[in-house]
């Protein structure tokens, strides 16, 4: 990790999910360690919600959560997108960037999900070519995320091993979203504690936390739209025990509650998080 960028996510604790809602009560709070994380696709245009972020950054620490960099599609990211989230990053400086481990777009169409792939040799080399043309890009390390899964496919390589693989050609950084372990375990009858064994921690860079609903069939859906399951909030204190404080999002993107039911799940994230810093 780069002195600049571990220097800069030292800082950060607990945050949230930034929501248009909630600006004016974003913008006022001061919280220790607290930060925001947006999509930059909605930022990318300028106008009154580029403006809005600027307010926003020159108050808070922020990080930028990409969904359309289509990493592993069989095609290099787009140049332009490329070239204009640089352009906000320079703008707003965030501390983090990270996007998914998925694609989104096949030949110039781009579709309104995050999609798995089969993680095979193949694959591992070109999401490597396409992580590495990003941090060029943009000059800074990403974090990538792993992503949540509702369907059996064949595999050459265990995800945390094809992560760490990842991380240790490109020298990405990685997100660990802790919703989407719980949710891939029980979807595909796995042990998400075993998993959490095997991924490679040291990499971290951030954590996700979310909710997530049952669908008829009994499939859990990683929706953010309900508060984190306690499930979730189990496997996440047994990670910061292992691996010590990292950045933690707290994801709401649908039904929305107030801001001060948002931040106290923040606190208890924060209140994890300064218990290990003291306990070390």
């Amino acid at each position: 990790m780069s002195t600049s960028v571990e220097t800069r996510i030292s800082r950060l604790g607990a945050g949230l999910g930034l929501k248009p809602e909630h600006f004016a009560e974003a913008l006022d709070h001061r919280s220790s360690g607290l930060w925001y994380e947006v999509h930059p696709e909605n930022y990318l245009v300028g106008g009154a919600r580029l403006a809005w972020l600027e307010r926003i950054a020159d108050r808070h620490p922020l990080s930028l959560h990409g969904v359309s960099l289509s990493l592993a599609a069989d095609a290099p990211p787009d140049t332009t997108h490329l070239r204009r989230l640089r352009a906000l990053a320079e703008r707003v400086k965030p501390a983090l960037i990270s996007e998914h481990l998925a694609w989104s777009s096949w030949r110039g169409h781009y579709y309104p999900d995050l999609l798995p792939l089969p993680r095979d040799r193949q694959a591992l080399e070109r999401i490597a070519d396409n992580i590495a043309r990003v941090q060029d890009a943009l000059g800074t390390r990403i974090a990538v995320e792993n992503p949540s899964h509702y369907l059996h496919l064949s595999h050459e390589l265990e995800e945390p091993e094809f992560l760490h693989l990842l991380a240790e050609r490109t020298g990405c950084g990685l997100l660990l979203d802790i919703n989407n372990v719980h949710i891939s375990a029980h979807n595909l009858g796995q042990d998400a504690g075993l998993y959490l064994q095997n991924f490679p921690l040291s990499a971290v860079m951030e954590i996700h936390l979310a909710g997530h609903v049952q669908d008829d069939s009994h499939l859990l859906i990683d929706s953010h739209d309900r508060p984190i399951a306690e499930s979730v909030w189990s496997l996440y204190q047994g990670v910061i025990q292992h691996s010590g404080p990292r950045p933690t999002l707290i994801e709401r993107d649908d039904q929305l509650p107030s801001f001060a039911t948002l931040l106290a799940e923040r606190d208890r994230a924060q209140h994890i998080l300064e218990r290990r810093r003291h306990a070390a």
